[in-house]
């Protein structure tokens, strides 16, 4: 089982992600189940959703508190939240970031698994506006495959309408620029 915990601010699109995430596993005849974490935040306060996908059924609903994989939409959010708390020893720091891998791993205080993308220069430049989230989708997918792209893509034309092409080029982007270390 993976599970993912997503932080970012409201309005930037972390619980969108985790159910568009969930929507292409189970179209793959896995199970998956996504739910946000967040009270009255008003747009730009720091939030949370979770992600669990597995190949057989998922019986626990509690929040994740020792996570697989760690996704941050917002670059800066680290100094305000503990983004690395509980997360796995073996787990994953997926970030959007214009630093390099070793800076991040010094300011994060994290020697495990990382992958980073700058990802508002990619939303910016693909989709007009710094919604950071389907970028973020191919980082992860670049990270760790826990879903199929091609699936991916067809849930994102689905929620995107004629918004998708941007949102599928700013995806594509991330799976290619996404470094690994």
């Amino acid at each position: 089982m993976y599970e993912i915990r997503f932080h970012g601010r409201g309005g930037q699109g972390a619980v969108t992600s985790a159910e568009l995430l969930a929507q292409a596993s189970i179209s793959e005849g896995k199970y998956a189940q996504a739910f946000p974490s967040f009270g009255p935040e008003r747009r730009g306060a720091p939030v949370m959703a979770f992600l669990r996908i597995d190949d057989k059924p998922i019986r626990n609903r509690t929040t994740i508190k020792e996570p697989d994989i760690i996704i941050v939409l917002d670059p800066f959010l680290y100094r305000v939240v503990n983004i690395t708390q509980g997360l796995k020893k073996d787990g994953w720091v997926v970030i959007n970031t214009p630093m390099k891998i070793e800076e991040v791993k010094k300011e994060l205080k994290w020697e495990g698994k990382i992958a980073v993308v700058n990802a508002n220069q990619i939303a910016r430049e693909e989709i007009g506006r710094v919604i950071t989230n389907t970028t973020m989708l191919g980082a992860l997918l670049k990270a760790v495959p826990v879903t199929d792209s091609e699936v991916l893509k067809e849930k994102l034309k689905e929620r995107f309408g004629p918004l998708a092409e941007k949102n599928i080029r700013a995806f594509e982007r991330a799976l290619k620029e996404t470094l690994i270390g």
